[in-house]
């Protein structure tokens, strides 16, 4: 069975910000799914949600965010056969993994840069190009030192 996390984080430049939908897969810690966008809204999570190919009876753990507990949220997720379930109420520590991923993201990418002088596509650009590189570079102390495609690649 497959399980999933997901969750927002806000990526800012100059006076404006985008958000980062984002699904990782706990097995090996995968970024398997992700939407940047200037607007956070229902359609904003659908279009990362429906990057997913999964079994039916996959788990998806999510927050309380209002994009989440949505009508088309729910009914998307009910015809790709996922079980939803969510965190409690201000615990992030219930997705800390995914957690993780945008915090590492934020450090190891825009943080470095001046965020003043970061436009809309550069922070896109970025962020797509620092995905790529955590999946298939990045190594993991909890992967046996491996990226997380390596990884999945050793176990099958």
């Amino acid at each position: 069975m497959e399980k999933l996390v997901t969750d927002i984080t806000y990526l800012y430049f100059g006076n404006c910000k985008l958000y980062l939908s984002s699904v990782i897969d706990l097995y090996n810690r995968d970024m398997v799914a992700y939407t940047i966008s200037d607007c956070q809204d229902t359609d904003f999570v659908l279009d990362t949600l429906n990057q997913l190919e999964l079994p039916k009876g996959a788990l998806l753990h999510r927050d309380q965010s209002s994009v989440y507990t949505s009508k088309a949220y729910y009914q998307a997720c009910t015809e790709k056969g996922i079980t939803r379930y969510m965190s409690r109420k201000g615990t992030p520590a219930d997705h800390a993994c995914i957690e993780w991923f945008h915090s590492v993201l934020k450090s190891e990418t825009f943080y470095l840069h001046n965020w003043r002088n970061l436009t809309k596509d550069s922070i896109t650009d970025i962020g797509e190009k620092y995905i790529i590189f955590y999946n298939e570079s990045r190594i993991q102390q909890r992967l046996n030192d491996q990226s997380p495609t390596e990884y999945r690649r050793a176990a099958a």
